[in-house]
């Protein structure tokens, strides 16, 4: 490859994204740029009265197939790839009078937007472009001689390079352009081959890609020293990768990993039964209520860990409204994330100038389906959401007293909030409130006694004359490996327990639970969460 900047003097345009298109396509004429073009990309330019040259003009060939086939052509392609000073190349160009095309820009066929809008499946196919990831790779590979650009923010970037070098393009710059080139394609052809997956019901394709659009760079990871950027997918799913951040500083990667939890787990909750907080620290809940209104659900979680709260993040699962901004506002929070806000409580927040306010339009389905992936050394793993919902499983009474109505709607509750917790998990809750959480421990007596210890603070911090725990209900999110937890859970106070059950020793916890007259319900579903 020559070091030298390349001299532009055809470009292609054949874009879906209009954006700019006209006053790039007007600053590449007054280059002295020809422009070549295709179908409605050609008749926007033309009709902003600049001389450009239909593709079918160029190959001689006319679009056909509805469109199908225009681009995929030698004098397209040997235009993008031939090496200018490669004598072979040169000869053939010649022969063959393909003329040589320096600039290729193109954008995609809209086919993740299609996708997110529920389209029809022959809607969806019809927006899987062919020509445009071809022309592109074939621009990138010949890079040492074209400027391939995929997205209308480059567009100035490529008219400060003519600019700056008399019409060309330098090696660097078109570098840059490649390697970004690339990635879209991969991340176009991610998004088209999960879909396919989905469509088919393929848990496990033979090849999994993954691909995403670069949200933001990060000031840094979960430690200074850690590099990292935030990434959106094609997947449409409400959340910190869909909301609009209404004032405050930059997220950091511990604040958006926060707060998706903490909006999933607010999802768990219709808003049309009721108002719902929860907040979060280091990616657990620590306080999670229910309530007529969302200020009252804010207090009742907030009492759960005080202590905790402080810094965290904090999710609704309705507008916020001004009395429940004046509340959470009352000590330090980093995020707060809602699926709207009133006008009133966005100014209250306003005074808080470092408080990030995120509203998401709407609350992601807990019963929607997905994938979740993380990386291991050499791989990855990847498994379907958790998309089991409580409201969905048969509860099974397994003691000999089953619980009141009372307690069967806090445990509902309570296994709501521990599929949400770092596993071990162990969640004490009463009256629609957590009153004491216990995660990721090694063991689930651990996590029993951390629970139970911390209802002992936040009862003294309040006032009271004993834990919380006293008559609250305990959720597990697995099955107990001894009674030892449970028994833990029984001296905290707990009257009744959720678990999934499927322990060789579930006879002696069910035991245990009799003998101290507790009632006790299996779900048959596991909520491990890692």
């Amino acid at each position: 490859m020559t070091d030298h900047p390349r001299r532009v003097t055809r470009a292609l345009l054949s874009v879906s994204d209009k954006t700019g298109l006209i006053d790039f396509a007007k600053a590449l004429a007054s280059h002295g740029i020809d422009l070549v073009s295709t179908g409605g990309t050609a008749k926007a330019i033309a009709d902003a009265g600049l001389k450009v040259t239909d593709v079918s003009d160029l190959t001689g060939f006319p679009e056909m197939m509805d469109g199908r086939v225009k681009t995929l052509h030698p004098k397209v392609h040997g235009g993008l790839l031939a090496i200018r000073d490669n004598t072979d190349h040169a000869k053939a160009m010649k022969d063959h009078d393909i003329p040589p095309i320096d600039l290729l820009v193109v954008n995609l066929y809209p086919f993740e937007a299609t996708v997110a809008k529920g389209a029809s499946e022959d809607d969806c196919i019809e927006n899987i472009d062919i020509g445009g990831p071809a022309m592109i790779r074939a621009a990138a590979k010949n890079h040492g001689d074209v400027a391939v650009v995929v997205e209308p923010s480059d567009y100035q970037a490529v008219l400060d390079e003519l600019a700056a070098h008399k019409g060309a393009t330098t090696l660097s710059l078109r570098k840059r352009l490649a390697a970004k080139a690339y990635a879209r394609t991969a991340a176009y052809d991610a998004a088209i081959s999960n879909w396919f997956a989905a469509t088919l019901k393929i848990d496990a394709p033979d090849f999994r890609a993954i691909g995403g659009r670069l949200a933001e760079a990060l000031r840094y990871g979960e430690n200074p020293h850690q590099k990292a950027a935030f990434y959106v997918s094609a997947e449409p799913r409400a959340g910190v990768a869909t909301a609009r951040q209404v004032q405050g500083k930059q997220l950091s990667y511990n604040n958006i990993n926060d707060t998706d939890a903490a909006y999933e787990c607010v999802a768990e909750f219709d808003p049309a039964k009721s108002a719902a907080c929860v907040i979060v620290k280091h990616a657990n809940p620590c306080g999670v209520a229910e309530a007529s209104d969302l200020a009252t659900a804010y207090k009742k979680a907030l009492a759960c860990d005080s202590t905790s709260a402080f810094g965290g993040i904090v999710a609704v699962n309705r507008p916020l409204d001004a009395e429940a901004a004046r509340a959470i506002t009352g000590i330090f929070t980093e995020v707060i994330i809602a699926p709207d806000a009133s006008e009133e409580a966005i100014k209250i927040i306003a005074a808080k100038k470092n408080l990030r306010l995120l509203l998401a339009g709407q609350l992601p389905d807990p019963r929607g389906k997905g994938f979740i992936a993380k990386t291991v050394a050499g791989g990855l793993l990847v498994q379907s959401r958790d998309n089991a919902v409580v409201d969905d499983m048969t509860l099974t009474t397994v003691t000999k007293r089953a619980p009141t109505n009372t307690e069967l709607t806090d445990l509902r509750f309570a296994f709501r909030i521990a599929k949400h917790v770092k596993s071990n998990t162990i969640v004490y809750a009463k009256d629609l409130a957590t009153v004491g959480i216990g995660a990721g421990q090694m063991s689930r007596v651990d996590s029993a006694r951390i629970a139970a210890r911390k209802a002992q603070d936040a009862a003294k911090e309040l006032g009271l004359a004993a834990p919380l725990t006293k008559g609250s209900v305990v959720a597990s999110d697995a099955f107990f490996p001894f009674a030892d937890g449970l028994l833990v859970a029984i001296e905290a106070g707990a009257t009744a327990v959720i678990q999934p059950g499927g322990s060789v020793r579930d006879p002696e916890v069910i035991a245990a639970a009799d003998e101290h007259g507790i009632a006790m319900v299996f779900t048959g579903t596991r909520h491990f969460k890692h």
